[in-house]
């Protein structure tokens, strides 16, 4: 079987951006750091693919080169995202398609920039990205795509003011939208709901929110947000928002949490010692840890994204368009929104 960058970055417990930075020697990593990746890379017998050979005028021979950049690339929901990348990937070898993957696992506007610099030296053809909703990511987009020529899809996360060629993702304001509508039957249109979300530069979860609360102020009236926190992605985050809100604030009968850290959901309800009559829960992505919270009573409603199909049919549509000369054909391509309860898992 053959060895990828992802079983050396589980061997030496680090991203699939930072293998790759090792075994093409681009820096950014300590020493140390390295040295370990190419062990572990050894030590699995993996084998660097050879680059393509550059002409007189610097073009390259032979592969097509599409450059990945995604974010929070240890977060549950990304391993959907991640399998969709690496399928497609292998689609794209029979294509004569080389991707170059940068992954991080945080929301890095400047990091961003950086991995869109990189590739642009590389001179990629076409960019996939998961961007952060900041103006210097902006900037950076439209100067690539402008000036370069490099056409970009956006995925799982989209960025406005761009010229990239599509998005490829959930409608997270309809997801928001549905997700008042789902708490709301549970409260009788009725009581305080609070809001929990990873990172305020997630463009995904900003707008999740702003659904939410849209869709609540219009159809439920009675329905009230009790505040919106962030908590980084980190369970003990979420944990603590809750335990400090359900002793703060009274008549807290519902609580949606719009990314990751869902785990700290059940054990501030064990802090609390709320047993039955616990606040209606609902949450983010179909991850083998949100299963387990509804199969457990913890949470109502799971919305799932699909992400497997985000990872892949962003680079499918990039592929078709830098090497077919094949434009998307809408704007927007949505995910489905799924609805999930314990009982259809």
């Amino acid at each position: 079987m053959k060895v990828t960058i992802q079983d050396i970055a589980q061997l030496a417990g680090v991203s699939r951006g930072t293998v790759d930075r090792a075994i093409n020697h681009r820096g950014r990593i300590s020493p140390e750091a390295e040295e370990k990746i190419l062990q572990a890379a050894k030590q699995l017998g993996y084998v660097h693919r050879t680059r393509r050979t550059k002409t007189v005028d610097g073009a390259r021979k032979g592969l097509i080169r599409i450059g990945v950049i995604t974010q929070l690339g240890s977060a549950p929901f990304m391993v959907d995202v991640n399998k969709g990348i690496r399928d497609c990937e292998a689609e794209l070898k029979g294509m004569d398609i080389e991707l170059l993957i940068r992954a991080s696992d945080r929301v890095d506007a400047d990091e961003q920039v950086q991995m869109l610099g990189e590739l642009a030296d590389e001179k990629v053809e076409g960019i996939a990205i998961m961007p952060v909703d900041k103006e210097r990511v902006r900037r950076k987009m439209n100067e690539v795509i402008q000036t370069k020529g490099i056409p970009m899809v956006t995925f799982n996360t989209d960025i406005l003011g761009t010229d990239r060629a599509c998005f490829v993702g959930m409608d997270n304001r309809k997801s928001g939208r549905t997700a008042a509508g789902l708490m709301a039957m549970l409260m009788h249109g009725s009581g305080k709901v609070l809001i929990i979300t990873g990172h305020f530069g997630s463009a995904a979860a900003n707008r999740r929110v702003e659904g939410f609360v849209s869709e609540a102020k219009r159809s439920f009236p009675q329905m009230e947000t009790s505040g919106v926190s962030m908590s980084f992605d980190d369970s003990e985050e979420v944990r603590s928002i809750i335990d400090n809100a359900m002793r703060e604030t009274s008549g807290i009968s519902g609580i949606l949490v719009v990314s990751s850290g869902q785990k700290g959901i059940g054990e501030a309800f064990s802090d609390l010692g709320i047993t039955d009559h616990r606040p209606y829960v609902i949450i983010y992505d179909q991850t083998a840890g949100n299963e387990k919270l509804l199969r457990e009573d913890v949470a109502d409603f799971i919305i799932d994204q699909n992400g497997y199909m985000q990872g892949r049919e962003a680079l499918r549509i990039l592929a078709a368009l830098v090497k077919d000369g094949k434009k998307p054909e809408k704007e927007h391509f949505y995910t489905q929104i799924n609805i999930k309860t314990k009982y259809n898992l």
